[in-house]
């Protein structure tokens, strides 16, 4: 099994870095304290897709740094990705097991506490949790849990989770204190001037909250 650090991971949404550059802001990112990345990206151009893919996988491979394909289990295989995240209508995580084997990282996502009781989730490495806060970085969104409803459902995952929605600077150490193991985060670094410092400032709270 690959090994993985969900403190601070980032959601490389294409259409939201695209106006600064997919890589330049995973790269500055990167240098800013994230500890993995997916790349997330439209179904409509799956080679556009592919060819971010390969040029993230090298630059995260460089760096050390696991690179998850986020839906596209046949995108991770042709890049040679760490892994692979699911949602609720995706592609059954027993068969993104049997496609990736033992050794590749698969994350899926857990919208409410019905979405627990899935007998597939023995399969899966970590689970990410939301969204926990209202979000415009997904259109087609869950309702928002709120900070008290995740920790309720984060008691009953025995799983690594990683909390996704809404999440910045103002509320990061309020999901840690929820008992997450990290923050996902698309636009608060994709769409920040200096995704270097947005990450390093990210780093510092999840930091303040674990101590």
């Amino acid at each position: 099994m690959i090994s993985f650090d969900l403190s601070l991971y980032l959601v490389a949404d294409q259409e939201f870095c695209r106006a600064s550059g997919l890589k330049e802001i995973v790269a500055a990112a990167i240098d800013g304290g994230v500890s993995m990345v997916q790349l997330r990206g439209a179904r409509a151009n799956l080679r556009g897709l592919l060819a971010d893919a390969l040029t993230l996988r090298e630059l995260t491979e460089r760096r050390g740094i696991p690179l998850i394909i986020n839906d596209h289990v046949d995108i991770a295989l042709a890049a040679d990705a760490d892994g692979v995240h699911v949602g609720q209508a995706d592609m059954p995580v027993r068969f993104v097991r049997q496609l990736l084997g033992q050794e590749k990282i698969i994350g899926l996502s857990i919208t409410h506490a019905g979405d627990i009781v899935d007998p597939e989730l023995a399969l899966v490495d970590y689970v990410g949790l939301g969204p926990v806060f209202p979000t415009q970085s997904k259109v087609d969104a869950a309702p928002a849990l709120g900070i008290e409803q995740f920790r309720a459902i984060r008691s009953l995952i025995d799983l690594p989770t990683v909390a996704i929605g809404g999440i910045g600077q103002q509320n990061a150490g309020s999901v840690i204190a929820a008992q997450a193991d990290g923050i996902a985060v698309v636009s608060a670094i994709c769409s920040a001037l200096d995704p270097r410092g947005a990450a390093a400032s990210l780093r510092q709270c999840i930091g303040e909250a674990r101590r």
